[in-house]
């Protein structure tokens, strides 16, 4: 079984910064060869994609924070950043940090960001 367990969420005014953390333990072979990534559910949306840090092919960021928000991973940690910037209201809403093995995902319990106007 794989735990994931988010933190660094908060309340911070618009134009503000946040640092995301997620930390990955359990019966994952090996870390450095499954993707982490990053989630939200807004209010009123779906769950959508944020960020990616594939395990070969680099990262990969939605539109709506490219520019603005920073994947990173430390495999020795089996952990896994989202440094985001200039934040806007409209990114209001909770991050789950996600991850994959042979075809079955695994999620957090996700980590409330709130972004002031």
């Amino acid at each position: 079984q794989v735990q994931l367990v988010e933190s660094g969420g908060g309340l911070v005014q618009a134009g503000g910064s946040l640092r995301l953390t997620c930390v990955v333990s359990g019966t994952i072979e090996s870390i450095s060869t499954v993707p982490l990534g990053w989630h939200r559910q807004t209010p009123g949306k779906q769950r959508e994609f944020v960020a990616l840090a594939s395990a070969v092919d680099g990262n990969t960021y939605s539109g709506a924070v490219k520019g603005r928000f920073t994947i990173t991973r430390d495999n020795a940690k089996s952990t896994v950043y989202l440094d985001m910037k200039n934040l806007k209201p409209e990114d209001t809403g909770v991050y789950y940090c996600v991850t994959s093995e042979r075809g079955v995902s695994s999620w957090g319990q996700g980590t409330q960001v709130t972004v002031s106007s």
